[in-house]
């Protein structure tokens, strides 16, 4: 019972190491395509679609390694005698060379270019750690790499077509807006909001009071709607005298481009000042009592 408990206490890296393991000679011997590979004879992927990788996360999955092994092996494709790309696996393979470990356990994968531009693609889709712009890139990388329509990529990767489109469509968005939603300042609600803003500059500004005024997605949604109404062709210079204009233009000047003035019958109707914060409440009230 001693023997087994240490053995299930070992990493994987000291197991494969262990000549008394008869297990796992059977089951390379059964699996022709692993192997332990030197870090120096394997090339990243140049089709990775991930960008970002979180220090923490990885310090975390090194310590992982540290105290139970590599628990699920990466995958590469054979480019020359001694030459590996990686396929799947990146944020293992930085853990292995953060601790200096000279061979990664490792699937090794007979795949030209697109079926491994594909199978990376795809493993990283299914990924949670992947933040809305790397998933649109990945879809998009799909779409026209592959060659696929966005109804035969729902089938493969088991989303709707729409899911897929509302992603694509955050590609739309200006560069700024995009890595805002990749540092997690603004959220994919926020992005799929502005994508209705067409004025790039308008765009920008929008963009800024979310961050400044900490909006949500609703108030974002209210905000593009307000001004929109301000822009259409049926505006209120044409429904009422110069000084009414100028009021409300001046009110949406002084307290936010969301304040807005709703007229009934007989100039009756309501006033309306949207805050986000304590702070922008007392601001509001010393204005309105000054």
């Amino acid at each position: 019972m001693k023997k087994k408990e240490s053995v299930l206490g070992r990493g994987l890296s000291s197991i494969l190491n262990d000549p008394s393991n008869n297990s796992l000679k059977i089951s390379e011997k059964s699996n022709p395509n692993y192997s332990k590979i030197s870090l120096k004879k394997i090339s990243l992927n140049p089709n990775q679609p991930r960008t970002n990788f979180n220090n923490e996360n990885l310090d975390e999955l090194v310590q992982s390694i540290k105290s139970v092994g590599l628990i699920q092996p990466i995958t590469v494709r054979k480019i020359s005698k001694n030459e590996f790309q990686l396929i799947s696996g990146e944020r293992r393979f930085r853990a292995f060379k953060k601790l200096n470990i000279g061979k990664i356990p490792a699937y090794i994968r007979d795949a030209n270019d697109q079926e491994s531009l594909e199978m990376a693609l795809i493993e990283n889709i299914q990924r949670d750690d992947l933040d809305s712009i790397e998933i649109a890139i990945c879809y998009k990388r799909l779409i026209e790499d592959i060659n696929l329509t966005q109804e035969e990529l729902g089938k493969k990767i088991g989303k709707k077509r729409s899911t897929i489109s509302n992603y694509l469509r955050l590609l739309k968005l200006n560069p700024i807006i995009q890595s805002g939603i990749k540092d997690n300042f603004i959220s994919m609600g926020h992005g799929r909001a502005l994508i209705n803003v067409d004025d790039n500059k308008l765009q920008m500004k929008i963009y800024e009071i979310i961050i400044k005024k900490n909006l949500s997605v609703r108030n974002t949604e209210r905000l593009i709607n307000d001004l929109k109404k301000e822009k259409s062709p049926s505006n209120d210079d044409d429904k009422y005298p110069k000084e009414i204009t100028s009021a409300i233009k001046n009110l949406r000047k002084k307290y936010s481009l969301g304040s807005n003035i709703v007229f009934k019958k007989k100039y009756s109707g309501k006033v309306i000042i949207p805050f986000n914060s304590l702070e922008e409440f007392l601001k509001i009230n010393k204005n309105l009592n000054g």
